[in-house]
């Protein structure tokens, strides 16, 4: 049976640890993981309430996409940053009439943050809702 070196000492490396070396080296990687920093900016799923997935909703993407709903209606979009906001463009929406939904989010233009809350204003700059980060 042929070995590489590197193999070999890894496999060395590993010995000298023991099981309580490897244990502790793996609780420290979890650790670390858990002491992420909360999600910060505007990519992520954008919710009525942040504990559930009614509408309105949008999510947007890292790629600049942004897909979403009114519980009627649905949309897509690109965004681009825009100094502490983002900018909606390329907007695309159904217009279906639907009985009793509030359809604010077919006049979205851009967004500004504040922690996890995303006020979402028209094109003349007017707060016509707002979304929280879902999590």
């Amino acid at each position: 049976m042929e070995h590489r070196t590197s193999d070999i000492t890894q496999s060395a490396r590993l010995r000298r640890l023991g099981r309580p070396g490897i244990a502790a080296a793996a609780l420290s990687v979890l650790a670390l993981v858990g002491c992420a920093a909360p999600a910060t900016g505007p990519v992520g799923t954008w919710t009525a309430s942040a504990s559930s997935d009614e509408a309105p909703r949008l999510v947007i993407g890292e790629d600049g996409s942004v897909t979403g709903d009114d519980g009627c209606n649905t949309l897509e979009a690109r965004w681009d940053p825009a100094d502490s906001t983002i900018a909606f463009s390329d907007i695309a929406s159904t217009l279906m009439a639907c009985e009793g939904v509030d359809t604010w989010l077919s006049d979205l233009a851009s967004a500004s943050f504040d922690g996890d809350t995303m006020t979402v204003r028209d094109a003349s700059g007017a707060a016509i809702g707002e979304l929280h980060r879902r999590g």
